[in-house]
């Protein structure tokens, strides 16, 4: 069996890997396709070694067919297309308050454990979700990351009409956008990079380029000064925190989607209180936020096609890494994990 192994910082090698046979509540898994998020692209610039522990295969945007049940699972059965919402609870804990998907004892699978990089993967029953059978494997190695929009847009309370704006137009902030057209909200996206631009533009969003001319006046304009009700900060910069609190009017919410580690950036707190703002944290996704992916994903409304940058090979793991780092305006890439 083949498996993609993160080695150390900038490397990762093909070796055989271990079809694991199913558990009591375990399912083994033909995986499909394996998308490359902005994590693991972290975890390949060595910046999370503590945490990952190499060598290990990671990966978790994947989707795959069933190809083996344990003991006691009646949820899927082999054959079926799903796709994996990759995490482990753990036990729980009073801090919750029952939101287990950022609880204490959380475990990202794929992260903290073996993930889907690989040709065969073996993971807890209850992380399957049933793909509608018009819906290709292929597509549904985006359900993973537009579950994570759904859940921004549900924490952001979008409703139809209002005026929103995705500050970040990478694949998190793209896919928030249809999220965000599909609960009828009318959408802005601010990015920086000429070639995500057009792209953008291609696929019909109003789009502002904040490096030339004025976020704030334009917004104003194609607004008739109402401004924005809600904004989503995905770009993780120090321009996008200070642009978050110069766009949003009275009781408008700020959707914090970006983690912005390392160095502190200043906020104007002044602007809360000035105009009674909302921030709002939103993390990783609910078993709902999956059903609602999937939903929109079948809907035909999200053209998968056209935000597909590459698919490549889990042989080429490494150069598709390499060409990430060199392609920065890149969209999705996806390995095939059977070829």
């Amino acid at each position: 069996m083949k498996a993609a192994f993160y080695k150390e910082k900038g490397k990762f090698e093909i070796g055989e890997g271990q079809q694991i046979k199913p558990g009591a509540g375990e399912v083994r898994l033909d995986v499909a396709y394996c998308g490359v998020c902005g994590t693991d692209v972290h975890i390949y610039h060595g910046v999370m070694d503590a945490r990952v522990k190499p060598p290990m295969t990671v990966g978790h945007e994947a989707s795959a067919t069933v190809a083996e049940l344990g003991e006691g699972v009646s949820n899927v059965k082999v054959g079926d297309k799903v796709a994996v919402r990759p995490l482990h609870f753990g036990a729980p804990h009073a801090f919750d308050k029952g939101f287990a998907h950022v609880g204490k004892n959380l475990k990202f699978i794929g992260i903290d454990s073996q993930g889907a990089f690989q040709n065969s993967w073996t993971v807890p029953a209850y992380t399957l979700h049933k793909l509608p059978e018009s819906l290709s494997l292929k597509h549904g190695a985006f359900i993973e990351p537009l579950a994570v929009a759904c859940h921004d847009v549900k924490i952001g309370r979008v409703v139809a009409g209002e005026h929103t704006l995705v500050i970040g137009g990478g694949p998190i902030g793209t896919l928030i956008a249809y999220v965000l057209e599909e609960k009828g909200a009318h959408v802005i996206i601010s990015e920086v990079n000429e070639n995500r631009l057009k792209m953008l533009n291609d696929l019909g969003f109003t789009t502002i380029n904040p490096a030339k001319e004025s976020l704030t006046e334009r917004i104003s304009e194609l607004t008739n000064e109402k401004m924005i009700d809600c904004a989503f900060e995905v770009s993780g910069s120090a321009p996008g925190v200070e642009a978050m609190t110069q766009v949003v009017n009275v009781r408008g919410r700020i959707v914090m989607v970006a983690i912005h580690g390392g160095e502190k950036k200043p906020v104007d707190l002044f602007k809360f209180f000035w105009s009674e703002i909302e921030l709002l944290g939103a993390r990783l996704y609910e078993e709902e936020d999956y059903e609602e992916a999937i939903r929109i994903a079948d809907s035909g409304q999200v053209p998968f096609e056209k935000l597909i940058t590459q698919v490549d090979t889990l042989d080429n793991i490494q150069s598709i890494f390499e060409t990430i780092d060199n392609n920065p305006a890149g969209m999705k890439y996806l390995i095939d994990c059977q070829q």
